[in-house]
């Protein structure tokens, strides 16, 4: 759009120059043709009034002292007559160009007065009007034109991204899917092994139970990996009418005894009866992750509270702590996969980083959104806003 509106305005500054010059080259020998009509007889200063102008044209012969002597043509200008402003421009009662130049007489050289001729610009006025509706119209078509084809040349260089994105999310399905059958048979043996520990030696069982723990590791990946995958694809494989506080209050007994081991408060101000439209088994899943979140980075002695309310046709659920919190740096990242904050931390239970990238896919799957508020070292308030149930 700007290198066309460039292109434009440079066309019509040329194109204005080029008309003006010829104006000004029309009146200039208009204006000598009028010289010649002056004439100096007997000290009298007579005009020999030949027919010079155009339709569109007219002359004003002036004596020294800038007294009107006689003119022709239909278009002179009213403008006072000014010998220092040799051209002059005129909008009223129609618009007009008027140039005035001295006359000298050709045999003796003597300075005998002015003549101002003058030139409608209502032609050249019109002739700009059409200039600038053509250009208009040209930078529109063009940039249409410009439009639509940047919009196909971007899906033609989109599509191998696409299907490149596409196979990813194929093979991040299938490949989860996959192994969580081997990975189960490892868990399980390990299980069986630590179960039965009269028969290992001590240095086994510590092997076991490290294969055991990575396993378990692996599991939750790849669910959380083959979670993602079908979130990305906006796929509700069940959904049905929710009750989300019945949802939330069977989260709130999960949980409670895991909340109490750690000796945080955790509270839950439910509503009754906020219907939502959804899968049941995706919706749980992204409360447990929020839930989670707030256990893990909530220390001994503080408090995590569970609400819902009714806000017209939207349902919002919260999830506050009072746990370290996130500095403003980070929160901008935290939805990214595979993001943490610090990997060090002491009270952290592990974690791959892709829980709350879960949670917000679920929730705009089923056309709703997470946002957060936080301050760094007093807690954090997940709301997940979903649209209600209209039966």
């Amino acid at each position: 759009m700007l290198i066309l509106g460039l292109f434009a305005i440079n066309v019509r500054i040329i194109f204005v120059n080029v008309l003006d010059r010829q104006l000004k080259d029309r009146l200039k020998t208009l204006a000598q043709a009028a010289a010649l009509d002056l004439e100096l007889d007997g000290g009298e200063i007579e005009v020999d009034k030949e027919p010079l102008v155009s339709p569109n044209q007219a002359i004003q012969w002036f004596d020294t002292q800038g007294n009107l002597i006689d003119q022709q043509g239909e278009y002179v200008v009213n403008l006072p007559f000014n010998p220092k402003h040799e051209i002059q421009t005129q909008l009223t009662p129609y618009p007009a160009r008027s140039l005035t130049s001295p006359v000298v007489e050709y045999d003796k050289k003597i300075f005998i007065g002015y003549t101002r001729v003058s030139e409608s610009t209502v032609e050249l006025n019109n002739t700009l009007q059409s200039l600038d509706m053509r250009l208009g119209v040209g930078v529109v078509v063009a940039l249409a034109l410009s439009a639509v084809g940047g919009i196909w040349l971007t899906r033609q260089a989109m599509k191998p991204i696409e299907q490149s994105f596409q196979r990813l999310q194929r093979f991040t399905s299938d490949a989860s899917h996959e192994l969580r059958s081997p990975l189960m048979a490892i868990k399980t043996n390990a299980a069986v092994a630590l179960k039965y520990p009269d028969g290992i030696r001590d240095l086994d069982a510590e092997k076991f139970l490290a294969i055991k723990s990575a396993s378990t590791q692996l599991t939750a990946l790849t669910e959380n990996l083959l979670m993602l995958a079908r979130s990305d694809r906006g796929l509700l494989p069940q959904p049905e009418v929710i009750d989300l506080s019945t949802l939330l209050e069977e989260l709130v007994r999960l949980y409670q005894p895991r909340f109490e081991e750690k000796e945080i408060d955790f509270k839950a101000q439910l509503q009754e009866e906020l219907l939502i439209f959804g899968d049941q088994i995706q919706l749980t899943r992204l409360f447990t992750n929020l839930i989670d979140n707030a256990l893990r980075y909530t220390l001994t002695g503080g408090t995590v509270e569970v609400r819902n309310e009714s806000k017209g046709d939207r349902l919002s659920a919260s999830v506050q702590d009072t746990g370290m919190g996130i500095a403003p740096e980070h929160i901008e990242h935290i939805f990214d996969r595979f993001w943490q904050v610090d990997r060090g931390r002491s009270y952290q239970l592990g974690g791959f980083g892709l829980g709350l990238a879960l949670a917000q896919g679920i929730a705009q799957n089923h056309g709703g959104e997470i946002t957060v508020t936080s301050e760094l070292g007093r807690g954090s308030c997940f709301i997940v806003s979903l649209p209600a149930y209209q039966s």
